[in-house]
């Protein structure tokens, strides 16, 4: 397997993502796009991106605050994700020039390309479905829901899978109806997956409560969405 760190830009902005794909493969393959969470580009997406390299993607982990900067004060996590939920705009041109570094990848078949984020990230990538990029499919992870520009009927052209916490204070199920209603009358093709039991964050194993009680690891929730994204994946690429 062959990993990397990729420089690209956001206008001014230096950054810095991550790339990994096996080498054993020559013909160009679909690339995914993965977004991290409030804490910055670290050690959970990280892995992600490996283990879609080992299914034959190529894995991009966009780097979303600059620098590869790393936040580990819930305060300051929380300030920095809440002034680029506040500004979409923003937030998807960040997310666009993740996109375009990797469509520019020679592994990438740039005609195949989808996303997955995860908590902030799941926000993250769903803003970029909702301004029209051209991805195949995208999968948020016990994402935010919400946006203050919701989508624009006919321009969402991915195919969404939202795997979300049955028990998530976070996103409660208000906010999935909002979500679910806003999406049907875009026309967009989605599907809702609510995990029993499952809260806040639950795809990473350092969860463990202390950060907050509904931000917690559950094993099952974690692999029932990873085989969900899978075969998401498996359909919308044909592969």
């Amino acid at each position: 397997m062959k990993t990397e760190d990729i420089a690209y830009l956001d206008g001014p902005l230096n950054m810095s993502g991550f790339v990994a794909y096996e080498e054993n493969q020559s013909a160009p393959r679909p690339g995914v796009l993965v977004m991290h969470e409030a804490w910055g580009l670290g050690e959970h997406v990280i892995s992600r991106c490996k283990m879609l390299a080992e299914l034959g993607y190529v894995a991009f982990a966009a780097d979303l605050f600059g620098d590869r900067r790393q936040i580990t004060k819930r305060e300051e996590a929380m300030a920095t994700i809440a002034d680029l939920r506040a500004n979409p705009q923003k937030l998807r041109a960040r997310t666009r020039a993740a996109l375009t570094a990797l469509s520019a990848l020679p592994q990438v078949d740039s005609q195949r390309l989808g996303g997955i984020g995860y908590c902030f990230g799941g926000t993250a990538i769903l803003e970029l479905a909702r301004d029209g990029a051209d991805l195949a499919g995208v999968v948020s992870f016990h994402g935010g829901l919400e946006t203050t520009m919701p989508a624009v009927p006919g321009e969402v052209k991915a195919r969404i899978l939202v795997c979300t916490g049955a028990d998530d204070p976070m996103v409660p199920s208000t906010q999935v109806k909002t979500f679910e209603d806003e999406m049907h009358k875009a026309g967009a093709d989605v599907r809702v997956i609510s995990h029993t039991g499952a809260v806040h964050g639950f795809t990473n194993p350092k969860n463990d409560g202390s950060i907050a009680p509904g931000i917690l690891y559950n094993q099952a929730a974690d692999h029932q969405s990873w085989a969900a994204m899978r075969a998401f994946f498996s359909d919308v690429f044909g592969k």
